[in-house]
């Protein structure tokens, strides 16, 4: 099995990762977003569906649960993140991080699936975002830690690939498995099984104890303000990883609804799923080759902003073409683009960390910026949905705000 050398925790690496590392931390990846995608695609609308109290609206139960559970996402991912930095465990800083918080995730989705009232589906949501999101920030600090600049693209395309089969994976599993229940359960399993590989196979470069930051509360608040003015290509890259995952959040966020609601589908649960599967084959076909191109001719920025005009069109074919033919090209085109932007954004964003020894916060305080639009989505998408105008104006947004994105790529000044 070909594993990558294992470098000093604080050194840039310079040898190419292997496919066996490669393979097993994008198997861990995938599990994480099954945890996720199973109930947000949909075991939590159905849940939502049954639990609402008479006279309020399941989109609003669903807004309110899904965004208590993305608040706790933005907490979370940079606070394990920074909480492996300073791990000075043998087993390395980011390998007990990703054991706990898929064992603890998977817990945590067995809870929800007994869940009987709205606070208690809201609480075990909440934990779910809690501990999976521990492994999730450990799992993108480890590509900085150990693969090179020039390897970055195609092991971000990798692991999106491992994202998006996440996805279907976990659509699948809560369409198939026979009940809200059963489905949370199937969800559970796959999430606690899908890391063991990385876990038991390889190893996680320590963290000598001289060289362990200070672990107290003032030093870890003091270190989640990274100064835009003093990074601005952070600040740049982060803003344009926000308004496009917004983008995506808002046409995503009701799409249960918005097949049974407006297109009038029959099996609106099986609609759901064919769209994902045709969106993940589409996403399949240019997340790795994106990130391979990227890589081979150095520059990142023209990917970024082409994938984000893509997934603008594919949105507003949404709010045009109210047809199942035109959700199905704009699950296709949606898949093309986000497909590129996966891969590439994620290989842009490890050239801008300030810092190596502390990856894993700055990892994770990005990663805020796939979090905050699952609070952001709701707020905006309720009342649009509601009483602005309805669902052809909501994805006219979406699309704005992605385009808006998209643009923004080009202030990036250290990056080509």
């Amino acid at each position: 099995m070909s594993r990558p050398a294992a470098p000093e925790a604080l050194a840039e690496p310079t040898e190419r990762a292997g496919r066996g590392w490669t393979a097993s931390l994008s198997l861990a990846n995938g599990a994480i977003w099954v945890g996720w995608y199973g109930p947000l695609q949909i075991l939590l609308a159905l849940q939502a569906a049954e639990l609402a109290p008479p006279g309020t609206a399941k989109e609003s139960v669903l807004a309110w649960v899904t965004g208590a559970g993305a608040a706790v996402s933005m907490v979370a991912n940079p606070l394990f993140g920074a909480l492996s930095d300073r791990t000075a465990s043998r087993f390395g800083r980011r390998a007990p991080w990703i054991l706990a918080g898929v064992l603890g995730g998977a817990g945590a989705l067995v809870l929800l699936a007994g869940a009987g009232t709205v606070p208690a589906m809201a609480l075990g949501w909440c934990l779910v975002q809690l501990t999976l999101n521990a492994a999730f920030a450990a799992i993108t600090a480890a590509v900085p830690d150990r693969v090179p600049q020039r390897q970055r693209g195609a092991v971000g395309g990798w692991l999106g690939a491992a994202q998006i089969l996440g996805v279907v994976a976990g659509t699948g599993l809560a369409t198939v498995a026979g009940g809200v229940v059963a489905g949370y359960l199937a969800c559970a399993g796959f999430v606690a099984l899908g890391a063991l590989p990385y876990v038991l196979l390889h190893r996680d470069p320590a963290l000598p104890a001289a060289r362990r930051p200070a672990l107290t509360w003032r030093a870890l608040l003091a270190g989640f303000w990274i100064s835009p003015r003093r990074h601005p290509d952070l600040g740049w890259a982060w803003l344009t990883r926000f308004l496009i995952n917004l983008g995506n959040a808002l046409a995503l966020l009701y799409l249960l609804y918005y097949l049974r609601d407006v297109l009038h589908r029959p099996d609106p649960d099986g609609g759901v799923l064919v769209l994902t599967a045709v969106n993940a084959v589409t996403l399949l076909g240019t997340v790795v080759v994106g990130g391979l191109w990227s890589d081979r001719v150095g520059r990142r920025q023209p990917f970024v902003l082409g994938a984000g005009v893509i997934m603008t069109v594919a949105t507003g074919l949404l709010a045009g073409w109210q047809t199942w033919p035109g959700a199905l090209c704009a699950a296709a085109l949606l898949g093309v683009g986000f497909g590129v932007f996966t891969s590439v954004d994620f290989a842009l964003m490890t050239e801008v960390l300030p810092a190596a020894a502390h990856r894993g916060k700055d990892m994770g305080l990005i990663n805020i910026a796939n979090a905050l639009p699952q609070v952001a989505a709701p707020a905006l998408a309720a009342p649009i949905v509601q009483h602005l105008g309805g669902y052809r104006v909501l994805y006219c947004v979406a699309a704005a705000v992605g385009l808006l994105g998209a643009l923004l790529v080009r202030r990036i000044r250290n990056v080509a």
